[in-house]
């Protein structure tokens, strides 16, 4: 995915070269790139004034492979140019009110199904060896990335002993969580546009100490591949004001699933001691609705 300075650059550097009809799309785009993104081949074409073909030549004639391509560089540059008031702005009626459930759920089943055909298997074999050879694994996921940072070590605590997610308001802070972290860790960044500066930070501190780098990010062009050798890519993309990261959550569900069947042993014997806690500890009560007689039964023990 071309980032929103290739789009620009591409225009800027074959603009002399350019038809007529090719200036006038080139001239648009740049102009109102918030409402080209949505438009299809034929569409921006009725509105510039050309035909379909046109538009379609226009984005090989800029670099890319097709229109479809073009497109995904024009949602980059939304995403990143764009904030929360303006995602209000740009959306606001970009899908039916009638058809939102059906929209949101295909465009997140389709990021998910591009993810799967992109993803570098490698890279994902690389990533659950470091994690998996760690002494500490450190996770960095802020603003809109905390549940995912979140899930993810929630489930790395049923498998390891030494996962730290790093939770803070500063960059400082995230320095002090992470004044051990050496060669012998792992950290996981996870971020999608609008960057969080603070990850960056935070990968830019794990390899400045030779620690093992992974992140979850939405492009080879992300900035949080600077600092890493084992970049998992996952699509992303936003509905209205939300942020759809149901790709990189399946990624994440993936590295989970690898690690337990790598440690299963471990995991049986944890989940049995965890188990037992709650047993013990009566952690979750034991209610029960009998759904002959309607009634619920409860089961206290101890006194009040």
């Amino acid at each position: 995915m071309a980032t929103t300075t290739d789009l620009i650059s591409k225009i800027n550097e074959n603009y002399g070269r350019m038809s007529k009809g090719q200036k006038l799309l080139a001239n648009y785009i740049i102009d109102n790139f918030d409402k080209a993104v949505f438009l299809t081949a034929a569409k921006l074409g009725d509105i510039i004034g050309v035909s379909e073909s046109t538009v379609v030549r226009f984005a090989s004639f800029i670099g890319y492979k097709g229109y479809p391509e073009f497109q995904q560089a024009l949602e980059e540059m939304v995403r990143t140019k764009l904030n929360t008031t303006d995602r209000i702005e740009l959306t606001n009626g970009g899908i039916e009110q009638n058809g939102v459930l059906r929209s949101v759920l295909s465009a997140d089943a389709l990021k998910v199904k591009n993810t799967m055909e992109s993803i570098d298997e490698a890279a994902f074999e690389n990533a659950v060896e470091a994690i998996n050879g760690a002494r500490r694994i450190y996770i960095v996921g802020l603003r809109t990335c905390a549940p995912l940072a979140s899930f993810l070590a929630f489930y790395l605590n049923m498998i390891f002993d030494n996962v730290i997610n790093l939770q803070t308001s500063s960059t400082s802070e995230l320095f002090e969580q992470m004044i051990h972290i050496n060669e012998e860790d792992c950290i996981i960044g996870i971020s999608f546009p609008r960057y969080s500066m603070r990850t960056l930070k935070a990968l830019e501190f794990a390899n400045n100490r030779r620690a093992h780098v992974v992140t979850i990010t939405d492009s080879i062009h992300s900035p949080m591949n600077l600092y890493s050798s084992c970049n998992l890519i996952a699509e992303s993309g936003m509905h209205y004001v939300v942020d759809s990261l149901v790709a990189p959550l399946s990624v994440i569900n993936a590295l989970i699933v690898e690690l337990c069947n790598r440690n299963q042993a471990t995991v049986a014997n944890n989940l049995d001691m965890i188990e037992n806690i709650w047993n013990d500890y009566q952690f979750y009560e034991n209610d029960e609705i009998d759904l002959v007689d309607d009634s619920i039964k409860m089961n206290y023990s101890g006194d009040f």
